[in-house]
């Protein structure tokens, strides 16, 4: 546990130390990585073309689509790796492919090690402590998505205790969601010290705590991840824990993805992210459309490279974010690892609804298929339209056939349940209220109408 913060690192340091990793990710991606293999092998590279990180700019970009056509593609083949290396610890899931089916992240066991040791080391950035008790307020859902997954082992890393709401739809044959008033009572029966979740609905726990006069005093920090939070947002939640008595109300912003399997933090607020793992990963802001990397303070799309990872790997992997980056030492804390220093901006057709990462491009081609379908829209709004700080809902408006079954509205809800994971509210409107083939070239099938955050 005494060796160097690689985070603070002299930039050259940490830089030969980059290249040095890569050149052994890239060798065993080109024997053992089915989609970069072939990838590579296409535009004639070869291991020796990329052995630094500079080189990496030779490699094409790879994106969800890419991930989501194939996900077993992205994984290293286990019978070329040690015991250790290979063998598989669990596997997480991102948004659903084509089929409606979950998108497997397969972890192995030097994977989760690392993954601990990165937030065993981090602990003075992250703010958690051995007495902590985090209440983990992560939705369980059907299938294990990456942040209610990987709370225990950021807990496990440093001695904290954990427990869980347990919130989310309630599925299948197993009665094991809780209310949101239960878990408002479980995080005041233990006590907990820390609130994890996606903002919005930490939020709106610390808003039903106030209406139910929980006890909510042994509170110190919230940190929220999986979605924006604005300065004003966490103001807002600030102000509630100081009506509910809470010890502190610190609040730290985290960012990531779950391909990545490691989060980035800010330091304090408005200080940007800072990579937590620049060890593990190599983050590049780039132009989407040539794949040139981009300068310092330059806006473009956030990608990041695997630098010591042996189950799921991506090289340079399209986030799907729009930032900038920065290399210059952070005047703030004084840590010299790269860091993120505009807020990330969603673009594209996979969004994140409340909190999780939807392909609504997935949803989109099925409801194409149906016949009972004359027009359709996907918006997805605040629940609630004076709420600055409402959670997400996502509304299909339809413009049925005469010939659509009396059940239609319920198959396509049910539809976009099983593709995205979140329930939509139905409604009917005209074929002209949706799409006006006279005053518009073509339909808008996607509208997001959420205020920026």
């Amino acid at each position: 546990m005494n060796a160097p913060d690689v985070m603070r690192l002299p930039q050259a340091d940490l830089r030969a130390k980059q290249d040095h990793l890569l050149r052994q990710m890239v060798e065993l991606c080109y024997r053992s990585h089915p989609f970069y293999r072939d990838l590579m092998r296409r535009e004639k590279l070869e291991p020796r073309h990329i052995q630094t990180c500079d080189d990496l700019v030779r490699l094409p970009p790879s994106s969800k689509t890419d991930f989501l056509a194939d996900p077993d593609a992205f994984r290293i083949d286990p019978r070329d790796l040690s015991i250790e290396e290979g063998t598989l610890w669990k596997v997480v899931y991102t948004t659903g492919t084509t089929t409606g089916r979950p998108a497997p992240v397969y972890v192995t066991a030097h994977d989760h090690a690392a993954y601990m040791y990165t937030f065993a080391q981090r602990q003075d950035l992250m703010g958690l402590r051995s007495s902590d008790l985090i209440a983990s307020l992560f939705p369980l859902t059907t299938f294990p998505l990456g942040a209610y997954s990987r709370a225990p082992d950021e807990a496990a890393a440093i001695g904290a205790g954990i427990t869980f709401g347990n919130t989310g739809r309630p599925t299948g044959s197993f009665p094991l969601h809780r209310s949101l008033d239960e878990a408002v009572q479980s995080i005041a029966q233990h006590r907990a010290t820390v609130l994890w979740g996606v903002a919005g609905f930490v939020r709106r726990t610390l808003m039903r705590a106030q209406e139910l006069e929980a006890d909510f005093c042994s509170v110190r920090m919230v940190m929220t991840t999986g979605e924006a939070s604005s300065p004003a947002m966490r103001d807002d939640m600030r102000r509630r824990m100081r009506a509910l008595n809470c010890t502190d109300t610190l609040i730290l912003n985290r960012y990531g993805s779950t391909e990545q399997g490691g989060s980035m933090v800010e330091c304090q607020e408005g200080s940007g992210f800072h990579s937590t793992a620049p060890d593990q990963l190599f983050h590049e802001v780039v132009d989407t459309q040539t794949g040139r990397r981009l300068a310092d303070g330059e806006a473009g799309m956030l990608a990041f490279t695997h630098l010591n990872r042996r189950g799921t790997v991506f090289l340079r992997y399209l986030v799907g974010d729009v930032v900038s980056i920065s290399h210059d030492t952070c005047p703030h804390c004084g840590r010299t690892a790269p860091r993120l220093t505009s807020q990330p901006t969603r673009t594209g057709s996979i969004l994140k609804v409340k909190g999780t990462l939807v392909n609504l491009q997935n949803l989109s081609e099925e409801l194409d298929r149906l016949p009972a379908l004359d027009e359709y829209q996907i918006v997805i709004r605040p629940q609630v339209a004076d709420d600055p700080f409402s959670l997400d809902e996502m509304i299909i408006r339809v413009a049925l056939s005469a010939s659509a079954a009396s059940d239609a509205a319920e198959q396509i809800a049910a539809k976009a349940l099983q593709l995205t994971n979140v329930r939509p509210l139905i409604e009917h409107a005209e074929r002209n209220d949706i799409f006006d083939p006279h005053h518009a070239p073509k339909p808008r099938r996607i509208v997001d109408q959420r205020p920026p955050r």
